[in-house]
């Protein structure tokens, strides 16, 4: 182990980290200058033409007869899911700041993540050949950050390779060995006397289905070895497996005998499924009472759901395979089956976020071919329910707390269609989000207001520098999904920046929002809102509807309503049509006749008759948010 260095990099999106990880693998000799491209390790096409990093990949390097493992971890705020992941196996970070721009808000957020970790920290200032970069002060600001010295921080320009070798003279020289593990599996130094090497222990950090080999999954191994035609077992899911190929990444898979303890690689499992293989388990061989899990990273929740339907309905059987496939290699999507009356067959689909949402829609379209439609995103609320109702909500996974002395029923819901009826339940709870705001000091008081409009509660005002502050609020989660970022955006001229993570549930007055048309109840329209937004957002959806909707025969009303109460509506007028354009003279009752029986026609109508709304309109509302 003492010749293993495990590290990640982290970085606020644009910074550099990946063009920084192309000149590591360049100047170590990993690869040669030919192979290597822009973003070498941002292997999908959706990755280097949104310049973002979407799954972690490893790479081993050498330096210094040194063994170099690079996790290149996406640091954006909704695939926290595979940063957990990441930090879980190694033991220091580069911390990457753009000279030019300087302390982004996810910077902030990635660098309090890894202290969590307890990892070790390399401050390096990217971009120093720019004639816009600040070098010193955003060196200030570094420093004020993580209190280091200004020879402590590296500046380099990870485009030319200026400097990038000191970068890696100091992983070596400050980044720890590789922990080991005692007998109840708790991490400890290298030195420690408690250590227990003889059980082979890894901890699986992610997994990934191939066509050819079946379940691989990446892991990185705190004790014993890993050899081909070892037998192993997973602890969590009890699967039995033998290897049939362990190797590492360079950055593709290169087959080797064994794995030894420290290093990070993968293995060939020969399953077929990724329910037995998943990540955060521990892969283990030996004496069966130390037979203990890897306290490794958190399972994560998804917060925000949403439903997915294929707009040719005869498209489920291709979508439903497509979608399997996908959840194979994305570990954080949740996925149920759904049937919506108006979009047919689909699937209810947990997302960490708006982004991770895009992105699973532009996968479908481009690996599989899928046009899909979207339903409103929805975050996931607790209602409360009074007495012990558990066997009522089989699939919602229902909890019991003490409120009061009386013993109440929690249920998560994320699909408004679940909510039981207002008599049933005591309150409604939403999450809360802590969002930290980076911006410019001219722009506060908009950023300010856009916050308190959203029901945001201000916290904390920190400077950085002079001309740069930190604005903390808590706001609710509900708030963040829907065109939050763009505001932001637009209300400080694309300055500022932004980081969320998920408090806790607050009790709040959230209410179902329905859409009838004709009398008739959409569900697909329908949402859990608080009740201050309710009139907008129902204002805004009848308006689109009835822009959108053909005219029938007969007057139609669009109405969105909170329970029995219509907080907006619309009304559609009928379509004209002349009855009596046929007639040529005659006396003025014939005209007078035909026109009362049209008009009793039309009022038959308007109380039995149904509007039948075409699908490109539940599309083109949908696709519109």
């Amino acid at each position: 182990m003492a010749s293993i260095r495990n590290f990640c990099i982290i970085a606020h999106i644009d910074h550099g980290k990946s063009t920084l990880a192309d000149r590591l693998m360049e100047i170590t000799g990993t690869l040669e200058k030919r192979e290597i491209q822009a973003q070498t390790l941002d292997q999908m096409d959706l990755e280097r033409e949104r310049g973002i990093t979407i799954k972690l990949t490893p790479v081993r390097m050498h330096w210094r007869w040194i063994e170099l493992n690079l996790i290149d971890t996406p640091w954006h705020v909704d695939f926290q899911y595979e940063v957990s992941r990441s930090l879980a196996s190694v033991e220091g970070a580069i911390l990457v700041v753009d000279a030019t721009q300087g302390i982004e808000a996810q910077t902030l957020s990635n660098v309090y993540l890894a202290l969590e970790n307890d990892l070790t920290i390399i401050p390096v200032l990217n971009k120093i050949d720019l004639p816009s970069a600040d070098v010193e002060g955003v060196s200030q600001e570094v420093m004020h950050l993580l209190g280091c010295t200004r020879d402590e921080i590296i500046p380099v320009s990870a485009k030319t390779g200026e400097n990038v070798d000191a970068i890696l003279d100091r992983i070596i020289d400050m980044i720890p060995e590789p922990k080991k593990l005692t007998q109840d599996s708790e991490l400890v130094p290298q030195n420690a006397e408690n250590a227990y090497t003889e059980a082979t222990k890894a901890l699986i950090f992610d997994s990934h289905y191939d066509p050819y080999k079946w379940v691989v999954v990446y892991l990185k191994l705190f004790s014993g070895r890993l050899a081909k035609g070892g037998k192993y077992q997973f602890i969590h899911s009890g699967a039995k497996i033998e290897a049939l190929e362990v190797g590492f990444f360079r950055p593709k898979y290169i087959p080797c005998p064994s794995l030894e303890a420290g290093e990070i690689g993968y293995l060939v499992t020969g399953l077929k499924s990724l329910d037995e293989a998943k990540v955060w388990d521990t892969l283990f061989m030996g004496n069966p009472e130390v037979k203990k899990a890897i306290p490794g990273f958190h399972h994560i929740t998804p917060f925000i759901f949403a439903g997915i339907f294929p707009v040719d309905t005869d498209e489920y059987p291709k979508m439903k395979e497509s979608m399997e496939k996908l959840i194979m290699n994305d570990a954080s999507l949740v996925i149920e089956p759904e049937v919506s009356p108006a979009l047919g067959y689909g699937f209810r689909c947990g997302f960490l976020g708006l982004l991770h949402l895009d992105i699973v829609k532009e996968r479908l379209w481009r690996e599989y071919d899928l046009d899909v439609i979207i339903t409103s995103p929805q975050v996931t609320y607790h209602v409360v329910l009074s007495g012990d109702k558990r066997e009522q909500f089989p699939r919602a996974n229902p909890e019991l707390i003490e409120s009061n002395g009386e013993i109440c029923t929690v249920v998560s819901i994320s699909n408004p269609e679940d909510l039981p009826n207002p008599w049933m339940y005591l309150s409604i709870e939403e999450p809360i989000a802590k969002l930290e705001i980076i911006t410019p000091s001219e722009w506060i008081g908009n950023l300010m207001k856009l916050a308190q409009e959203r029901r945001g509660i201000f916290r904390n005002q920190t400077y950085l520098d002079m001309n740069r502050v930190i604005l903390s609020y808590e706001i609710p989660m509900a708030e963040l999904i829907g065109d939050f970022y763009d505001d932001l955006k637009s209300v400080s001229s694309g300055y500022a920046s932004l980081s969320y993570e998920f408090l806790r549930y607050q009790e709040d007055d959230i209410v179902k929002l329905d859409i009838r048309v004709a009398w008739e109840m959409i569900e697909a329209f329908s949402m859990l809102i608080h009740r201050s937004r309710a009139r907008a957002v129902g204002g805004t959806i009848c308006e689109k509807l009835k822009n959108s909707i053909p005219k029938e025969q007969f007057a139609v009303a669009i109405q969105a309503l909170v329970g029995a109460d219509v907080v907006a509506r619309e009304d559609l007028s009928a379509l004209r049509k002349d009855v009596t354009a046929k007639l040529y003279g005659g006396d003025i009752t014939r005209k007078k006749k035909l026109l009362e029986k049209q008009k009793e026609g039309k009022k038959k109508m308007k109380q039995f008759g149904r509007v039948s709304i075409p699908s490109d309109v539940f599309v083109n509302i949908l696709k519109k948010g």
